[in-house]
Order: structure tokens, then sequence, then C-alpha cells
């Protein structure tokens, strides 16, 4: 099947042994317990794009391995809500949306705590909708005191090639 310009392989099945060790390092990544999450019986699908594996978890595009690292995506609403929250002004909405890292001017508030490394959600200050899923480049203690610089680095947003593919799954 053909997305926008690139290519999406056909969908398997992850056998099982294959399936608990992804829900492992889910686990483990996110800090999260993903029996809870995702209950007991887990269906994990995997299609590819040229850029991308999109896990499809009951029937949902949650995960994705982009570049080797493994992320939520925009779509794995359960864990959005989880993860702490970079909230960014109305003006660096667009700037996120086309893929720019977030800027410490840029952000009004930070919710929960994170360390260096961590996921977080980049939502726009109105809504606090989703835009973004990036990567702390600081830890939330320090960010706090951040004047300028960047604070997170924009790994998938509302847009870019992985939400179109996701999108049309």
């Amino acid at each position: 099947m053909i997305l926008g310009m690139f290519k999406v392989s056909k969908r398997h099945f992850l056998k099982e042994k294959e399936a608990e060790q992804l829900i492992q390092e889910v686990s483990q990544k996110l800090r999260v317990d993903t029996e809870q999450l995702l209950g007991t019986k887990i269906r994990i699908e995997q299609t590819e794009t040229q850029d991308a594996k999109i896990f499809i978890i009951n029937g949902k595009p949650l995960l994705a391995r982009l570049n080797g690292t493994l992320l939520p995506t925009l779509k794995f609403e359960e864990i959005l809500s989880l993860l702490p929250k970079l909230i960014v002004d109305m003006g660096a909405v667009s700037h996120v949306c086309n893929g720019a890292n977030v800027m410490a001017p840029g952000v009004v508030k930070i919710k929960g705590n994170f360390r260096e490394g961590d996921f977080l959600v980049i939502a726009d200050e109105r809504h606090e909708k989703p835009l973004a899923i990036g990567i702390a480049l600081t830890d939330s203690q320090t960010a706090k005191t951040l004047k300028h610089g960047k604070m997170a680095k924009n790994i998938h947003f509302v847009g870019d090639k992985l939400w179109a593919a996701i999108k049309n799954i």
C-alpha cells in the first residue's frame, strides 16, 4: 500500500516471544505497567514504512521504532496521559508541528517530573492537545529554571511521516 510518498509493507502478527520482548521493552522504557495499560490479551501486529516499524496493538497503532528508538505514537492516548508534559504557548505550536525542537522561551508550563532522556508530551496551552513526542534534554528541576535553550528534542509530531502512516492504519 502506498501512503503519501512512502510504502507501507503488509501487516503481520509478531510471534509470542517477539511480542513479549516488545512489551518488556515498553515497560522498562516508559516505566509503566503494560498489563494494566493494555490488558493481558495483547495482539501485536507489525507493519513497516521505509523510515519506521509500526506496532499495532489490539488494532491500534500505539508504538513505533524510529531510527532504532521505540516510542509511543501520538495515537497512544493511554500512555500520553501518564507521561510528563511540556505545555507550549500558541506561538510555538506551528514550529513544533513542523518538527522544531522545544525551546525554553516557548514553554509556559511543565507538568510532571522527568529525567534527561525521558519521553515527554508536547502540548498546546489552549487545549493541552498533544502535538508531539519529545525526549527531555534535561531533568524537570533544571528545566523549570531555564530561560533559553532547548528543553526537548522533537522526535514525532502531528503531520510527520509517521503521523501520516498511523493515521491511515
